[in-house]
């Protein structure tokens, strides 16, 4: 039964990459400046409380450290775990990965699913630890 609990959620997580690789190669995939936030923008935002960062790398990569107070919420578990997103479309939100690919791709699929605040965030997590910012564990 776990076998096939197992596969099942692979084959969900290929269906979500599937998807996404679909949007982008739709010519969805090119943003405008809207879309994205510099690194700098995007932690005085999420500082301020102007802002939900949704940390969206896998849950193996969250054991380097995360942004304190983000949502953790990997890329692959998006579709099974909807509400930890905000309930409010509006609600402005950051989504960081590692480096800023799998971000700017899930904002081209939430953009679909209503979201419209929503941004992707420019270096995303290696370039936050590359500044030296505060990365704390995952709880």
């Amino acid at each position: 039964m776990r076998s096939s609990k197992k596969l099942i959620q692979q084959l969900i997580g290929v269906v979500i990459f599937s998807l996404i690789t679909a949007v982008l190669s739709s010519g969805c995939s090119e943003s405008n400046a809207a879309d994205h936030v510099t690194l700098e923008q995007a932690r005085a935002e999420f500082e301020s409380g102007k802002a939900v960062l949704v940390d969206i790398r896998e849950t193996r990569e969250h054991k380097t450290g995360i942004a304190d107070g983000a949502v953790l919420l990997p890329m692959s578990e998006l579709t099974q775990k909807p509400n930890l997103l905000p309930k409010n479309p509006d609600q402005p939100v950051l989504l960081i990965c590692n480096t800023q690919n799998r971000s700017k791709a899930t904002l081209q699929l939430l953009k679909q699913q209503g979201y419209q605040n929503i941004r992707y965030v420019e270096g995303g997590m290696s370039q936050w630890s590359a500044q030296g910012w505060p990365l704390v564990s995952p709880k």
